[in-house]
């Protein structure tokens, strides 16, 4: 696990003192060593986490001939399949890393060596035959790579941070920043800075000297399945299901340092940790983290698979005193981010690194395996499908006649909506209702269906999928590497923490995609076929438990110990004078919550994290 950057500049040298700066902003993701290499106007260069062939995996890593250099962030699990491969078309290795694995494969297969790739990468290649320089990013996007291209050249980078700075324009994108009010993340390919943009997941970038660029896909996620694939019966797929999932696990417990995983008490992580301990000779080390507020603890769920399986296991109680770890943990995204678990996130994060460098965690099961109540809530909003024009607009008027303080208000705008995912969206991100008193008229994104028709196009599947379909497809594609994904990279990384994740391995995901929505959702539990194949392994206590998510008390600590900090931001001159937000509408929400009357520290946390982002910027 690395951090990487660099950059191509049409006739101009390349600087070593530019990428060294480059690499040293970016030393939390890489403290145990550094490389660089230098070719006439290219740089490459690295911060190395070391986790597999700790003495002889140093990058840069070249090819026989030195005509192919690479740097890389993330690991390759078949990379030891692919070496048997190589080696016997004839190449040579120097090292035992999978770095050297990948070098060899793109001589062979050029871009098209990327689908061959089983793991989470960020690559840089510099190609000296055709003086390209290659970019390419896992499928899910698991580990970011940024870029900005244009007459200035081509600058990369593992973090946004490392791009600041350099003769680039960093004009705020407006547009960008649009659809962090309605999701708390911005959409990739963007970011808040026109000039800078994130490398898609799933797909590679031939980079030119003079800055232009050519991208192409060479995977994506398959829709979620309305129908299960002919011949297969539920049995069989909870083998196979069984089968694939023990893989995943497995192939991810290769490291030359300690090893262990985040145990939450749900059935993602708790599953992986029972897969471990099935395949390990020795104990586990987990460890769970849990709140004071006990309607928030997992920690018995947790304590209860620790004790199952023997696990070296560790707790830590977080209590309030923890909130001075807000701006830290806010700084680290380099843009708004509005996902309060990354608190929590960075906390066990921090916790682990003190026994293990790598960390086993159970990402991707709610969005393969349609884990989320709003999957489920979803059905309950077909009832409104059959509503005719005139109901709906009467519905629309009533709603936008109400008072913002009126309850119901933002439940009557969702259902009046045509279409089942508009619905979804009203129901599961801010509203119109609040979008529309909290932003002013030029922040505000276009009506739902331009938006679907626009924005998320591509986030979408066809015209003719089922809603349910659209939420899963939309949750995996848009939300996993917007949110869930960047939150994991950046507080673990924070904290020189490799983290693995079993469910998005992509052999896993597509055979889940081929899965029906039948055999995910049972009654109102997600997740079905899932607990069928790996259920037996768990106490039955978790197996029965409601979803608690990764949540954080943030409603308390808001009226309480995190208030006077809130209201520091909140109210400043300098966020009421940026003309995005309605000063008396904050102030309102700040109020509501404060009295109790309602629970506005979701958007309270995504307004401060733009506040704290802004300052942070200087901009």
């Amino acid at each position: 696990m690395c951090g990487i950057a660099g950059f191509y500049r049409g006739d101009v040298p390349a600087d070593r003192a530019l990428i060294e700066t480059m690499c040293a902003r970016m030393r939390h993701r890489g403290p145990d060593d550094q490389g660089i290499h230098l070719d006439g106007s290219c740089a490459i260069g690295m911060r190395r986490l070391s986790i597999i062939d700790l003495a002889g995996g140093r990058q840069p890593i070249a090819n026989e001939d030195e005509s192919i250099w690479i740097v890389f962030n993330g690991e390759i699990y078949n990379h030891h399949e692919l070496r048997r491969e190589l080696e016997a078309k004839g190449h040579r290795f120097r090292t035992n890393s999978d770095t050297e694995s990948i070098v060899h494969l793109y001589e062979e297969e050029g871009e098209d060596a990327f689908k061959r790739l089983r793991g989470m990468f960020g690559i840089a290649i510099w190609d000296t035959r055709t003086r390209r320089l290659i970019l390419a990013r896992d499928r899910f996007g698991k580990k970011p790579l940024y870029y900005a291209a244009g007459p200035w050249g081509v600058y990369f980078a593992s973090e946004l941070k490392c791009l600041l700075g350099l003769d680039i324009p960093y004009e705020l994108d407006r547009e960008a920043l649009k659809p962090y009010f309605r999701f708390g993340y911005l959409l990739d390919p963007e970011t808040p800075y026109r000039a800078v943009r994130k490398l898609r997941p799933g797909c590679s970038m031939s980079c030119a000297a003079d800055g232009t660029v050519e991208e192409r896909r060479y995977w994506q996620l398959p829709p979620p399945a309305e129908s299960p694939p002919p011949g297969l019966s539920q049995a069989d797929a909870r083998l196979r299901l069984r089968e694939l999932f023990d893989e995943a696990v497995r192939v991810r417990m290769e490291a030359d340092v300690p090893l262990g995983a985040f145990l939450s008490g749900g059935l993602d992580s708790s599953s992986i940790v029972a897969s471990m301990a099935l395949q390990s000779n020795a104990p586990v080390k987990t460890v769970s983290i849990g709140w004071e507020e006990s309607d928030l603890n997992e920690l018995p769920l947790a304590r209860l698979v620790a004790e199952k399986y023997r696990t070296e296991h560790r707790e830590v109680i977080v209590r309030p005193d923890c909130v001075e770890l807000i701006p830290r943990v806010l700084r680290q995204f380099d843009e708004p981010f509005a996902d309060s678990s990354a608190v929590p996130t960075y906390i066990v994060s921090h916790t682990a690194v003190e026994s293990v460098k790598v960390a086993l965690t159970g990402d991707g099961g709610d969005e393969l395996f349609a884990g989320y109540t709003s999957a489920r809530k979803l059905e309950n909003f077909r009832v409104f499908d059959k509503l005719p024009a005139f109901a709906r607009k009467v519905l629309a008027w009533s709603s936008a006649a109400l008072p913002y303080s009126a309850y119901g208000k933002n439940y009557l705008h969702c259902i009046s909506r045509p279409r089942l995912i508009e619905r979804y969206f009203e129901y599961n991100y801010p509203g119109h209702a609040f979008r529309k008193n909290l932003l002013e008229p030029e922040w505000m994104l276009p009506a739902d269906e331009a938006f679907l028709e626009g924005r998320l196009r591509e986030y979408l599947p066809l015209d003719d999928a089922d809603a349910l379909t659209e939420l899963l497809y939309f949750e995996a594609r848009a939300n996993l590497p917007g949110d869930m994904l960047v939150k994991v990279d950046r507080m673990s990384m924070a904290n020189s923490l490799e983290v693995r994740c079993p469910l998005l391995d992509h052999k896993l995901a597509e055979f889940a995609a081929t899965l029906p929505h039948s055999w995910k959702i049972r009654g109102e539990r997600g997740k079905a076929i899932l607990i069928d194949a790996l259920g037996d392994r768990l106490p039955a206590e978790l197996l029965t438990a409601p979803k608690r998510g990764f949540a954080v008390p943030l409603a308390a600590w808001f009226r309480g110990p995190l208030r006077e900090y809130l209201r520091d931001h909140l109210t400043s001159r300098s966020f009421s004078e940026r003309g995005i937000v309605s000063p008396k509408f904050v102030d309102y929400l700040l109020d509501e919550h404060e009295r109790g009357r309602r629970d506005n520290h979701g958007p309270l946390w995504a307004l401060l994290s733009l506040e704290q982002w802004f300052r942070e910027a200087r901009l």
